[in-house]
Order: structure tokens, then C-alpha cells, then sequence
């Protein structure tokens, strides 16, 4: 996210990729000081510079990086607090408009300090410039004049954009009958054999449950392992599938099985790992009433995501469907699993008179 609000224009130029470590990070950080003061003092506010060009910028630059499928769901939420309409198809053309040029681990060849010496994200606008949009920046200088006073010192860290890692950026979205509302997935993590893969399905109505199944050798191959009711409202608070995915690499099972859920990932994904899918099960979305055996089909090219059920079955276990009960019932958490937001409309608050 570092990466992607120097794209926006809201942090200093070469702030994202500084290393820690060294004293440019905190000459940044002293000057970040002091600029945030001379842009108050003149009214320049985050939303002269997070305009629609900004955030189409961030997306560019996340798509040409290769970053983690949680940029989707914080972009879009701060999309939202901005009053700025970025929808959710949005990032999938992007994605198919833009090459993934960097590599970067967690899968990937390079780091951050790999980057950082090839000119950091100031190189990559350079790349990107000519499908930018100009925009203010904390700068005071635009983002076409950094891209164009920047230059890439790696051209294997950064490549040319006619010799990319992928044709396409990093991030695509997924529709179906089993997600109307979409889903995501970080495809420049998903081997080219299982960019279509089709399995049965194995369901588990919690994190901890996956887990006790995968840590006892339960996962076969060809099967899709089903986690839900870890959405925004029904985990509360949308957990990071970490540890399933993990594990799964960890087993050896990476291009051997699929996971979708309605909750999210960390940028360590790897393998055909759909999340945020939406509508999520809590709300009855159609991954609720997904049984065990049930055939899945993923389509990361076709950007499909499908059940092997005519829509009348589909219909037919839907209306049969109860919510289940809340996991918290009292405090913060109780509060926010009723008033917060599909993950397509970026796991928001919302309120109603």
C-alpha cells in the first residue's frame, strides 16, 4: 500500500521502496513532516489529490507491480471515504490493460530493496507513463514530471513493458454463480496450469476447520477447499486466510487444489486462492449453500467462477438457506458484522437512518 500511495500522489517521491535501514527513510519522514505542514497552511487537502485520476493511477501501478489482492478491498474502501466512484470492474480492466513488469517476492524473484535499486516507484512510473493520468501530487510536481525526470536502473527488476513477467497485471476479477458480486484473485501468483482448474468441493464453515483438515492430510488432490462465514460481517472482520494457504504450499498441494472463501489473503498467496467473494455467506451469498462433492469450476482467463448447478437447483438451496448466528454477539465487533459492507464495496462501514 506504501507503493501504491506514492502512485496516488500522498507520500514523497521514492518514499515507498526507502529502506528502513538507511538515513533516507528518515530524511523522508522529516521532510514528510514539514510538507505536511506547508500543505496545510495553503488548504491543499487529500482530496485535491485523491481525485479519480489518483486512485486510477494507484490501480495502474498495483497492477504493473504485481500486488497483493488486499490492495483491491483498501482502495476501494478509501475510494469510498473519499467520495471517489471506483467500482470493482474497474480494476479488472486495468488489469487487462496493463502488464505486470516487477516481480516481487512473496511470488516473485525480487524484494523490496531489489526495487528500491532500480529506482523504486518513481522507476515504474516511468515505465507506466504513457498509461497514466496526470495528477497533482505532495510533491508539487505532477505525476507525468516524476515519471519523466525518473528513470529504471534494472531493466530485470523493472521491465520494458513489451517484455513483461505477465501480459496482464497482477490482480483479476472473478464473476459467476458463485459470485455474483465478484471476487478476487492475485493471478501473477497462479501457475499456468492452474489458471482453469476444476475440482470438488470440500467445505468448512471456519478458518480453524480448514486448518484441522489440511494439518491432517484430509485435502486431496483435484479438490476446491471451500472457506466461508470468514467474510466482512460473518468472521467479523474478514481474517486473512494466511495460515490455509501456508499450509497448503508448506504440503506440497500448491497446483494440486484450489481454495475460494469470502474472506482475504495476505500478499503470500500462491496458487489458484480466489477471496473476497461476494456476496459473502453470512448474507446469503450462493458459497453458503455450496455442499461437499459439489464440482467448482475456476476460469481466471474466462474471469469466471462457477458451481456445476442449473439456477433453478441454485434457487432451490437458496431459499432454504438460514443465516446462521452471529460468532460475537456484544461489543465493537457485534456492531460492525451489522453495518458493514460486501467486500466488492470495500468492507465499509454504511449507515441507515
Amino acid at each position: 500500500m506504501a507503493c501504491l500511495t506514492e502512485a496516488m500522489g500522498m507520500s514523497l517521491s521514492g518514499c515507498a521502496s526507502s529502506l528502513v535501514v538507511l538515513a533516507k527513510k528518515e530524511r523522508i519522514a522529516f521532510e514528510s513532516g514539514r510538507k505536511i505542514v506547508y500543505l496545510a497552511r495553503r488548504d491543499i487537502r487529500p482530496r485535491s489529490i485523491m481525485n479519480k485520476n489518483g486512485f486510477y493511477n494507484a490501480v495502474t501501478v498495483d497492477m504493473a507491480l504485481g500486488g497483493s489482492s488486499n490492495t483491491v478491498l483498501h482502495l476501494l474502501a478509501i475510494a469510498r471515504e473519499a467520495g471517489v466512484d471506483l467500482p470493482l470492474p474497474a480494476f479488472d480492466e486495468i488489469s487487462r490493460g496493463t502488464p505486470n513488469i516487477c516481480s516481487l517476492e512473496p511470488a516473485g524473484n525480487f524484494y523490496m530493496e531489489d526495487l528500491e535499486y532500480a529506482g523504486g516507484i518513481p522507476a515504474v512510473l516511468s515505465r507506466l507513463k504513457e498509461r497514466l493520468k496526470n495528477n497533482p501530487t505532495v510533491n508539487a510536481r505532477s505525476i507525468y514530471t516524476i515519471a519523466s525526470e525518473s528513470e529504471v536502473l534494472d531493466n530485470e527488476v523493472i521491465r520494458p513493458l513489451n517484455n513483461p513477467y505477465h501480459k496482464q497485471g497482477g490482480i483479476a476479477i472473478l464473476y459467476g454463480n458463485l459470485a455474483p458480486g465478484g471476487a478476487v484473485v492475485k493471478q501473477s501468483a497462479v501457475s499456468k496450469k492452474t489458471m482453469v482448474f476444476k475440482g470438488r468441493a470440500i467445505c468448512f464453515d471456519s478458518e480453524e476447520a480448514a486448518m484441522k483438515a489440511i494439518l491432517e492430510g484430509k485435502i486431496r488432490k483435484g479438490e476446491v477447499i471451500v472457506i466461508r462465514y470468514e467474510g466482512p460481517a460473518g468472521s467479523p472482520g474478514m481474517r486473512e486466510m494466511l495460515s490455509p494457504t501456508s499450509s497448503i504450499v508448506g504440503m506440497g498441494l500448491a497446483d494440486e487444489v484450489a481454495l475460494i472463501t469470502d474472506g482475504r489473503f495476505s500478499g503470500g498467496t500462491r496458487g489458484p486462492c480466489i477471496g473476497h467473494i461476494s456476496p459473502e455467506a453470512q448474507s446469503g451469498g450462493p458459497i453458503a449453500v455450496i455442499k461437499n462433492g459439489d464440482s467448482i469450476k475456476i476460469d481466471i482467463p474466462g474471469r469466471k467462477l462457477d458451481i456445476a448447478l442449473s439456477e433453478r437447483e441454485l434457487k432451490a438451496r437458496l431459499s432454504k438457506w438460514r443465516p446462521p448466528k452471529p460468532k460475537v454477539t456484544s461489543g465493537y465487533l457485534a456492531r460492525y458484522a451489522k453495518m458493514v459492507s460486501s467486500a466488492d464495496k470495500g468492507a465499509t462501514l454504511h449507515f441507515t437512518d
